[in-house]
């Protein structure tokens, strides 16, 4: 698995709809912006952030022969960087499958991946993030944002945050980090409540297969595989 990056072209914007949109249409490899007024998550989910206070930001890849079946593998990287940059100033941090940054409980960062396929192959893969970090408060009907601020309450350098994840992540990207993605999932042993379409149930996380499907196993020995969106975590 390839990815060629020689040096980050880095652009900080003050405002923009969406970091992802428009690293779609500029000539960088990352964007971090003050403000998005159309901050979004996965499917209709929006992002609530205080203008200035928080890390959103875009990056721009192109994986190089890179199969389709192993697109996880970037949001694998990406979540791991997230989370030993995070470390550094914070503990009980976990992955909740497939991407989001957890501190016990709460969520601290959401993640955003869209890949541009050529063929069989990735062709470009733009990766947005928004970290809590410095914002004290939250007001929207969000059911559980934390920040760094409201853990340790101290103010954090986004710009530094931001390049601490870059380095990071450039390194992972070249690893084999399947284990160490299952070591920090969220909810990693024992029984835990998931509901579906059919309902409500209780399961154990078995496996997180390559192509980034979700393995559980319910109480009564049932395994039930899961891709994104099929499945969510009763917190």
């Amino acid at each position: 698995m390839y990815f060629c990056i020689v040096e980050w072209k880095i652009v900080h914007i003050d405002e923009t709809d969406s970091t992802n949109r428009w690293i779609m249409n500029h000539d960088s490899d990352v964007v971090w912006a003050d403000f998005q007024t159309a901050g979004r998550g996965c499917g209709t989910n929006k992002w609530e952030s205080e203008r200035g206070k928080n890390l959103l930001f875009s990056v721009k890849i192109h994986p190089v022969d890179v199969p389709v079946q192993k697109q996880f593998h970037i949001s694998m990287a990406i979540s791991l960087a997230i989370c030993e940059a995070l470390g550094q100033q914070i503990g009980d941090l976990s992955i909740k499958w497939p991407n989001d940054i957890y501190w016990r409980n709460a969520k601290i960062c959401g993640i955003l991946i869209e890949n541009t396929l050529q063929g069989s192959r990735i062709k470009d893969s733009v990766i947005g993030v928004g970290i809590n970090v410095n914002q004290q408060q939250f007001l929207s009907d969000a059911p559980n944002p934390v920040s760094l601020w409201q853990i340790h309450g101290q103010e954090t350098s986004r710009e530094q945050l931001l390049h601490d994840i870059l380095n990071r992540f450039e390194t992972l990207l070249g690893q084999d980090l399947r284990q160490q993605y299952l070591s920090m999932l969220y909810r990693r042993k024992g029984y835990h409540p998931y509901t579906d379409k059919d309902g409500a149930f209780m399961a154990e996380i078995v496996d997180v297969e390559d192509d980034g499907h979700l393995l559980l196993c319910d109480e009564g020995g049932r395994q039930r595989r899961y891709a994104f969106k099929e499945v969510q975590f009763i917190i």
